[in-house]
């Protein structure tokens, strides 16, 4: 469920379902993608994204998806689309990142202007345990940020960085004590939304153009890469061991 809310020039989506850790199924992607659309449609000046409970977005929802059938490609495109529709929004938008953020919930977070994070957040890689290829921009975010070697180090373990440990590592813009995460957020969503809009806009158009060389890229080979890897043996493995809630067996094939 995603939710929209205007106040004093701030517009506020939210991922409302904490009771899945606001994992995002296609029908949510939808949702979220539209909750865009009708903010750029708004007079607000500024945006935050936000997730309700105690995680940010666990990512893609896969507790009923099967990978024989499932058309990860068609998943990924919508995913690819609603980031360009983020990356795009004609204000300043902000994201408050507590808890997990990982997979889609990682992409939300490449695809928002500037992240703030709880102090202990978790971010990272965790598809070791799938069978699975980080996506949603990932590869992108951890290389040009941190390096080939660390950025494999994170994929191969599947260790996540916490919300402190991502900042002091340049993938995130602010730590904020966890409890006063979303105050902060909103607080500096309201200064921007007070400012000078065409300079700030002005500012991420020239950004986006130096980051979209790698990203969108990336994102096509990793969602090929995705729908290469839903044909083997382990990724098959990955997904039934996520949903009887067990470790996985991986055989390398």
């Amino acid at each position: 469920m995603i939710t929209l809310t205007l106040d004093d020039g701030v517009a506020e989506i939210v991922l409302d379902a904490p009771e899945r850790r606001n994992a995002l199924t296609l029908d949510d992607l939808a949702e979220l993608d539209a909750a865009y659309r009708r903010a750029a449609e708004t007079d607000t000046r500024a945006l935050v994204l936000r997730g309700e409970g105690r995680v940010f977005c666990a990512g893609r929802d896969i507790s009923g998806v099967d990978p024989e059938t499932d058309d990860v490609a068609g998943y990924l495109g919508a995913v690819e689309r609603l980031m360009r529709r983020m990356a795009e929004h004609p204000v300043p938008t902000f994201a408050a990142v507590q808890g997990a953020a990982l997979g889609v919930g990682l992409g939300l977070a490449i695809a928002t202007d500037v992240v703030y994070v709880g102090e202990a957040a978790k971010v990272g890689s965790p598809f070791a345990q799938l069978g699975a290829l980080l996506d949603s921009g990932g590869h992108a975010l951890l290389f040009d940020r941190l390096g080939a070697h660390r950025a494999l180090d994170l994929i191969y373990t599947g260790d996540l960085l916490s919300g402190a440990e991502a900042v002091a590592a340049g993938l995130f813009s602010r730590a904020v004590p966890d409890d006063g995460l979303l105050a902060f957020t909103r607080e500096k969503a309201r200064l921007a939304a007070s400012g000078p809009t065409q300079a700030f806009l002005a500012s991420k158009r020239l950004i986006a153009s130096l980051r979209d060389e790698r990203l969108w890229p990336v994102i096509a080979a990793e969602t090929a890469g995705q729908e290469a890897l839903r044909a083997t043996a382990d990724y098959r493995e990955g997904f039934a061991a996520f949903q009887q809630k067990r470790r996985p067996t991986f055989r390398g094939d």
